[in-house]
Protein backbone atom coordinates (compact mmCIF):
# COMPACT_ATOMS: atom_id res chain seq x y z
CA UNK A 1 0.00 0.00 0.00
CA UNK A 2 3.00 2.31 0.50
CA UNK A 3 4.37 3.37 -2.93
CA UNK A 4 8.10 3.11 -3.60
CA UNK A 5 8.30 6.89 -4.28
CA UNK A 6 6.71 7.78 -0.95
CA UNK A 7 9.69 9.89 0.29
CA UNK A 8 9.54 11.98 -2.91
CA UNK A 9 5.79 12.35 -2.44
CA UNK A 10 6.29 13.75 1.07
CA UNK A 11 8.52 16.48 -0.38
CA UNK A 12 6.04 17.36 -3.15
CA UNK A 13 3.14 17.38 -0.70
CA UNK A 14 4.93 19.73 1.68
CA UNK A 15 5.80 22.11 -1.16
CA UNK A 16 2.17 22.46 -2.24
CA UNK A 17 0.91 22.59 1.36
CA UNK A 18 3.33 25.35 2.36
CA UNK A 19 2.36 27.49 -0.65
CA UNK A 20 -0.31 29.92 0.65
CA UNK A 21 -3.37 28.91 -1.36
CA UNK A 22 -7.13 29.31 -0.68
CA UNK A 23 -7.16 27.13 2.44
CA UNK A 24 -4.15 28.80 4.06
CA UNK A 25 -5.49 32.27 3.28
CA UNK A 26 -8.86 31.35 4.76
CA UNK A 27 -7.21 30.10 7.95
CA UNK A 28 -5.04 33.22 8.20
CA UNK A 29 -8.11 35.42 7.70
CA UNK A 30 -9.89 33.63 10.55
CA UNK A 31 -6.82 33.92 12.77
CA UNK A 32 -6.46 37.64 12.11
CA UNK A 33 -10.13 38.31 12.79
CA UNK A 34 -10.92 35.92 15.66
CA UNK A 35 -7.77 34.33 17.03
CA UNK A 36 -6.00 31.00 17.20
CA UNK A 37 -8.81 28.75 18.48
CA UNK A 38 -11.10 29.65 15.58
CA UNK A 39 -8.21 29.18 13.15
CA UNK A 40 -7.35 25.67 14.42
CA UNK A 41 -10.99 24.56 14.30
CA UNK A 42 -11.16 25.89 10.75
CA UNK A 43 -8.09 23.80 9.88
CA UNK A 44 -9.77 20.69 11.34
CA UNK A 45 -12.77 21.21 9.11
CA UNK A 46 -10.54 22.02 6.17
CA UNK A 47 -8.53 18.80 6.28
CA UNK A 48 -11.74 16.80 6.79
CA UNK A 49 -13.04 18.27 3.54
CA UNK A 50 -9.73 17.55 1.84
CA UNK A 51 -9.85 13.90 2.91
CA UNK A 52 -13.38 13.51 1.54
CA UNK A 53 -12.16 15.06 -1.70
CA UNK A 54 -9.07 12.84 -1.91
CA UNK A 55 -11.19 9.74 -1.25
CA UNK A 56 -13.62 10.63 -4.03
CA UNK A 57 -10.76 11.25 -6.44
CA UNK A 58 -9.05 7.98 -5.46
CA UNK A 59 -12.21 5.91 -5.88
CA UNK A 60 -13.04 7.63 -9.15
CA UNK A 61 -9.73 7.76 -10.98
CA UNK A 62 -7.81 4.90 -9.35
CA UNK A 63 -9.23 2.10 -11.54
CA UNK A 64 -9.07 4.33 -14.65
CA UNK A 65 -5.41 5.24 -14.17
CA UNK A 66 -4.52 1.59 -13.62
CA UNK A 67 -6.09 0.55 -16.94
CA UNK A 68 -5.49 3.47 -19.29
CA UNK A 69 -2.09 5.15 -19.65
CA UNK A 70 -3.56 7.87 -21.88
CA UNK A 71 -5.86 8.94 -19.04
CA UNK A 72 -2.85 9.12 -16.73
CA UNK A 73 -1.00 11.45 -19.14
CA UNK A 74 -4.13 13.57 -19.75
CA UNK A 75 -4.57 14.07 -16.01
CA UNK A 76 -0.95 15.19 -15.71
CA UNK A 77 -1.24 17.75 -18.52
CA UNK A 78 -4.59 19.07 -17.35
CA UNK A 79 -3.45 19.37 -13.77
CA UNK A 80 -0.14 21.02 -14.64
CA UNK A 81 -1.77 23.65 -16.85
CA UNK A 82 -4.45 24.36 -14.25
CA UNK A 83 -1.86 24.79 -11.49
CA UNK A 84 -0.07 27.36 -13.66
CA UNK A 85 -3.39 29.15 -14.25
CA UNK A 86 -4.14 29.21 -10.51
CA UNK A 87 -0.70 30.63 -9.79
CA UNK A 88 -1.05 33.41 -12.35
CA UNK A 89 -4.54 34.21 -11.10
CA UNK A 90 -3.29 34.37 -7.49
CA UNK A 91 -0.58 36.86 -8.45
CA UNK A 92 -2.96 39.00 -10.52
CA UNK A 93 -5.58 39.16 -7.75
CA UNK A 94 -3.26 39.37 -4.75
CA UNK A 95 -4.55 42.82 -3.73
CA UNK A 96 -8.18 41.64 -3.75
CA UNK A 97 -7.29 38.56 -1.70
CA UNK A 98 -5.39 40.69 0.84
CA UNK A 99 -8.42 42.94 1.27
CA UNK A 100 -10.75 39.96 1.76
CA UNK A 101 -8.50 38.55 4.47
CA UNK A 102 -8.99 41.58 6.71
CA UNK A 103 -12.66 42.15 5.92
CA UNK A 104 -14.28 40.02 8.63
CA UNK A 105 -17.22 40.61 10.93
CA UNK A 106 -16.82 41.61 14.61
CA UNK A 107 -18.36 38.42 16.06
CA UNK A 108 -16.57 35.11 15.56
CA UNK A 109 -18.31 31.91 14.45
CA UNK A 110 -19.17 29.08 16.84
CA UNK A 111 -16.82 26.05 16.99
CA UNK A 112 -19.22 23.97 14.88
CA UNK A 113 -19.56 26.77 12.33
CA UNK A 114 -15.76 27.10 12.14
CA UNK A 115 -15.40 23.39 11.37
CA UNK A 116 -18.26 23.53 8.86
CA UNK A 117 -16.87 26.56 7.04
CA UNK A 118 -13.41 25.01 6.93
CA UNK A 119 -14.87 21.78 5.54
CA UNK A 120 -16.46 23.50 2.56
CA UNK A 121 -13.31 25.47 1.79
CA UNK A 122 -11.34 22.22 1.88
CA UNK A 123 -13.68 20.16 -0.26
CA UNK A 124 -13.97 22.93 -2.88
CA UNK A 125 -10.29 23.98 -2.86
CA UNK A 126 -9.10 24.01 -6.51
CA UNK A 127 -5.46 23.59 -5.48
CA UNK A 128 -6.33 20.41 -3.57
CA UNK A 129 -8.48 19.10 -6.43
CA UNK A 130 -5.61 19.50 -8.88
CA UNK A 131 -3.09 17.98 -6.48
CA UNK A 132 -5.18 14.89 -5.76
CA UNK A 133 -6.15 14.39 -9.41
CA UNK A 134 -2.89 15.22 -11.18
CA UNK A 135 0.11 15.38 -8.87
CA UNK A 136 -0.65 12.59 -6.41
CA UNK A 137 -1.09 9.81 -9.05
CA UNK A 138 2.49 10.34 -10.27
CA UNK A 139 3.77 8.76 -7.05
CA UNK A 140 1.64 5.63 -7.30
CA UNK A 141 3.11 2.31 -8.44
CA UNK A 142 0.85 2.29 -11.47
CA UNK A 143 1.86 -1.20 -12.61
CA UNK A 144 1.30 -2.73 -9.21
CA UNK A 145 -1.78 -3.76 -7.33
CA UNK A 146 -4.04 -1.70 -5.08
CA UNK A 147 -3.72 1.61 -6.93
CA UNK A 148 -6.88 2.91 -5.27
CA UNK A 149 -5.57 1.98 -1.81
CA UNK A 150 -2.29 3.71 -2.59
CA UNK A 151 -4.19 6.85 -3.59
CA UNK A 152 -6.23 6.75 -0.38
CA UNK A 153 -3.07 6.34 1.71
CA UNK A 154 -1.33 9.23 -0.05
CA UNK A 155 -4.43 11.38 0.37
CA UNK A 156 -4.54 10.64 4.10
CA UNK A 157 -0.85 11.50 4.37
CA UNK A 158 -1.50 14.83 2.66
CA UNK A 159 -4.31 15.65 5.09
CA UNK A 160 -2.18 14.89 8.16
CA UNK A 161 0.64 17.07 6.85
CA UNK A 162 -1.85 19.81 5.95
CA UNK A 163 -3.33 19.79 9.45
CA UNK A 164 0.10 20.27 11.00
CA UNK A 165 1.19 22.94 8.52
CA UNK A 166 -2.08 24.90 8.27
CA UNK A 167 -2.52 24.66 12.02
CA UNK A 168 0.90 26.28 12.43
CA UNK A 169 -0.14 29.03 9.98
CA UNK A 170 -3.23 29.63 12.10
CA UNK A 171 -1.30 29.75 15.37
CA UNK A 172 1.34 32.10 13.97
CA UNK A 173 -1.22 34.38 12.32
CA UNK A 174 -3.31 34.42 15.49
CA UNK A 175 -0.25 35.43 17.50
CA UNK A 176 0.83 38.10 15.00
CA UNK A 177 -2.69 39.18 14.01
CA UNK A 178 -2.11 42.91 14.64
CA UNK A 179 1.16 42.94 12.69
CA UNK A 180 -0.37 41.13 9.67
CA UNK A 181 -3.56 43.19 9.55
CA UNK A 182 -1.68 46.48 9.76
CA UNK A 183 -0.20 46.18 6.25
CA UNK A 184 -1.96 44.86 3.16
CA UNK A 185 1.44 44.71 1.41
CA UNK A 186 2.49 41.84 3.66
CA UNK A 187 -0.61 39.86 2.73
CA UNK A 188 -0.15 40.67 -0.96
CA UNK A 189 3.41 39.38 -0.89
CA UNK A 190 2.22 36.23 0.85
CA UNK A 191 -0.35 35.59 -1.88
CA UNK A 192 2.14 36.34 -4.65
CA UNK A 193 4.59 33.87 -3.13
CA UNK A 194 1.92 31.17 -3.07
CA UNK A 195 1.05 31.87 -6.71
CA UNK A 196 4.70 31.57 -7.74
CA UNK A 197 5.02 28.20 -6.00
CA UNK A 198 1.92 26.90 -7.80
CA UNK A 199 3.34 27.98 -11.17
CA UNK A 200 6.64 26.22 -10.45
CA UNK A 201 4.84 23.05 -9.39
CA UNK A 202 2.63 23.18 -12.51
CA UNK A 203 5.71 23.42 -14.74
CA UNK A 204 7.26 20.49 -12.87
CA UNK A 205 4.13 18.40 -13.53
CA UNK A 206 4.28 19.20 -17.26
CA UNK A 207 7.98 18.29 -17.42
CA UNK A 208 7.22 14.99 -15.68
CA UNK A 209 4.45 14.30 -18.21
CA UNK A 210 6.79 14.93 -21.16
CA UNK A 211 9.62 12.83 -19.74
CA UNK A 212 7.30 9.97 -18.81
CA UNK A 213 5.47 9.78 -22.17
Amino acid sequence: MIPTRYPEYLIAAMIIILAPGPSVLFVIARAIAWGRATAVLTVLGNVSGSFVLSSLVALGIGPILQKYHLAYVAVQWGGGLYLIYLGIDAIRKRAIHASDMTNQGPVGPSPLASIRDGFWVGVLNPKAIVFFAAVLPQFVDINGDAVTRQLLFLGLTFCVLAFLSDGMWGLLAGTARTWLASSSNRLERLRAFGGTIMIVLGVAVLISAVVGS
